[in-house]
């Protein structure tokens, strides 16, 4: 990876990414920013809520807005599953941080995630869980530079891999 002074995790919703993110900051010595906590506070409501009040492609153009006002160093940041919908965020992204996809098979997030309908995961009504997981991860190979297989892994030790693949210049 190129030295850049930021980690950008990206992944399906259930992958880890706030979990492993700030385990990845204490290793670091890193702050941490969780865009979809961003969204909460800046906006006053849940993901939930937004989406209910108007709908997901206006949660993902709010999430395109966040991640563009991102100007920090040294930080871990853990976006929203669906940030990789546009290019113009991701592409800020890869400008300020290097991108780690976290790769998490779909039978393991269907395990985690038992709140599909109520989590605020920004998908069209009719779209199922399978067809969101199939559709992203082309999308999430696209934009990472680093991709971590998740399986048989806990998150100290995928904080462990990407610390250490991870040179931070000074």
């Amino acid at each position: 990876m190129d030295k850049k002074n930021n980690i950008t995790l990206i992944g399906m919703p259930g992958a880890g990414k706030s979990t492993i993110g700030i385990i990845l900051a204490k290793y670091m010595a890193f702050g941490f920013i969780d865009t979809d906590v961003l969204i909460q506070i800046n906006q006053q409501k849940s993901l939930q809520q937004i989406m209910d009040e108007s709908d997901y492609l206006n949660l993902r153009k709010i999430e395109e807005s966040e991640i563009l006002k991102l100007n920090v160093d040294r930080h871990v940041i853990a976006t929203g599953g669906s940030a990789v919908y546009s290019p113009k965020a991701m592409h800020h992204l890869q400008n300020i941080s290097g991108v780690v996809f976290l790769k998490v098979g779909y039978g393991m997030l269907k395990e985690r995630i038992h709140n599909f309908d109520t989590r605020g995961i920004a998908r069209s009504e009719a779209q199922s869980f399978q067809d969101l997981y199939d559709e992203r991860q082309a999308l999430y190979e696209k934009y990472s530079e680093m991709v971590i297989d998740c399986t048989g892994r806990n998150q100290e030790e995928i904080a462990e891999i990407i610390s250490g693949r991870y040179p931070v210049s000074d």
